[in-house]
């Protein structure tokens, strides 16, 4: 049996956007305080039980939103050709928190033990969405 563990590590951040084209009031810069969810996805454990210690996920995740907080998405370079939508910060934060998964040594072993699996991104409570790519 193929045991897999999947842990994960909410964190927020504050920013503003707005959404060229849309018919609504979200056409205007307003701001949301994000919530955020990354999954990673274990299929071995360290030598202390651990897919991968929470304090490494914790920093890879805060390390992934100070690139966002407190800005206006809009003017960030991830969003120069598209809207910053729910869809298109989780996508783009999946990317990067899959890089830089890629890179740490604490999630390597045999043939990698740890990658994102899904990242949940909410703009509201209530209003969130989720994204992942198939292996």
């Amino acid at each position: 049996m193929k045991r897999i563990y999947e842990l994960s590590v909410r964190a927020e951040f504050c920013a503003a956007h707005r959404l060229i084209g849309y018919p609504g009031d979200c056409r205007n810069t307003h701001g949301h305080n994000w919530d955020v969810t990354a999954y990673v996805l274990c299929e071995e454990l360290d030598e202390l039980g651990m897919g991968l210690d929470f304090r490494e996920i914790k920093k890879l995740v805060r390390e992934a939103l100070a690139t966002l907080d407190h800005a206006c998405l809009n003017d960030l370079a991830p969003f120069a050709e598209q809207n910053p939508t729910a869809e298109n910060i989780a996508r783009h934060l999946h990317e990067t928190l899959s890089a830089s998964l890629a890179a740490c040594p604490a999630a390597k072993g045999p043939g990698g033990r740890a990658r994102i699996s899904r990242v949940r991104v909410a703009e509201t409570p209530g209003a969130e969405v989720t994204y992942w790519e198939e292996p």
